[in-house]
């Protein structure tokens, strides 16, 4: 019911305009600082490396995978890393002022926001997860006030000629 009303609704659409150009200007912010702040993340990795999120029970690591991935991938690669946070940061913030491709941009948000988490930074991670969440689970209609109005049908329209065209299975369109 819920999903239906965030999904469908113009209403619902209204609402997801004011939640997405609030956590669009988080993210855009966050990101237009690093971009001119002279952003490194080989301090926050290190930190994440050397003090990863542990089981206070066991003292276990509670994510070996990802602070894996911290040591033998990102920090050898600071300097990629360093480079697609803030771009990153800065495409999820335009995606959702903007209303442009505004599912993707809120699954890459949510993708950083639980990379965040992994590492051991709070912050605000949860609270741009919960209303990253809600604009996901709306669909389209989170940039129905916004380009994926106009983006989304001239998208699938692509698609259909495309799939036609292609010559994939018995000739008929590939539907959205």
């Amino acid at each position: 019911m819920l999903t239906r009303f965030l999904r469908e609704n113009v209403y619902a659409a209204g609402l997801l305009l004011v939640l997405r150009l609030y956590l669009g200007y988080q993210w855009f912010t966050a990101g237009l600082h690093k971009l001119t702040g002279g952003f490194d993340a080989a301090g926050f990795l290190k930190g994440a490396i050397a003090k990863p999120v542990l089981d206070k029970a066991t003292n276990e690591l509670v994510y070996p995978t990802f602070t894996a991935f911290l040591q033998h991938f990102a920090l050898p690669n600071v300097k990629l890393i360093n480079f697609l946070i803030p771009v990153g940061e800065t495409l999820v913030g335009l995606g959702l002022i903007l209303g442009a491709l505004t599912t993707a941009a809120a699954f890459f948000g949510l993708m950083m926001n639980f990379m965040f988490l992994f590492a051991g930074t709070v912050s605000t991670n949860p609270w741009l997860i919960l209303l990253g969440v809600i604009v996901l689970m709306a669909g389209t209609n989170a940039g129905g006030f916004g380009v994926d109005h106009y983006l989304m049908p001239f998208l699938r329209k692509l698609r259909r000629q495309g799939g036609h065209e292609a010559g994939r299975g018995n000739g008929t369109a590939a539907k959205v």
